[in-house]
């Protein structure tokens, strides 16, 4: 079965391949890096032809289909560098809670604990923070994290 994603690499496309493959073999012969292991399987494709398959490529290095499909695709879609390198992950998460509603949340941590117990718990913490309308959701591990800053 034919591939949608035939990899036809350049000359100088092929050295950096070559040059990055024979790089990891000298540092460290059994560890075999994601990007390394893209770098052969490009370089397979590309031999292989419009005629080879994935299960073929992902047979000879030990790997599922998938792994070898995905930098073929990105080779074709997005370019060579990101066929090599991945995509790149950025992943900006935004603050829960504002200084002010820390400076709520570690006041009334500090304060003297409800009754019959003889401290608060993060759970209940979380809790409490909602029903008082300091945050409207947050979760116990958020707490930790924001009492741990402080001490």
């Amino acid at each position: 079965m034919r591939t949608k994603s035939v990899v036809r690499l350049t000359a100088a496309e092929r050295e950096v391949l070559n040059r990055l493959i024979q790089k990891r073999r000298v540092s460290s012969p059994r560890v075999s890096s994601p990007r390394v292991r893209r770098a052969q399987i490009l370089l397979n494709a590309a031999a292989a032809g419009p005629n080879g398959t994935d299960a073929e490529i992902a047979e000879a290095f030990d790997c599922r289909t998938q792994t070898v499909a995905n930098p073929r695709e990105r080779f074709v879609t997005e370019g060579f560098e990101t066929a090599v390198d991945g995509k790149p992950t950025c992943r900006v998460r935004r603050k829960v809670l504002d200084g002010g509603q820390e400076a709520t949340i570690i006041a009334w941590r500090l304060g003297q604990p409800p009754n019959g117990f003889a401290h608060r718990t993060l759970r209940r913490l979380a809790e409490q923070a909602i029903v008082l309308a300091i945050v409207e959701s947050v979760r116990h591990e958020t707490l930790r994290r924001a009492l741990k800053k402080t001490g």
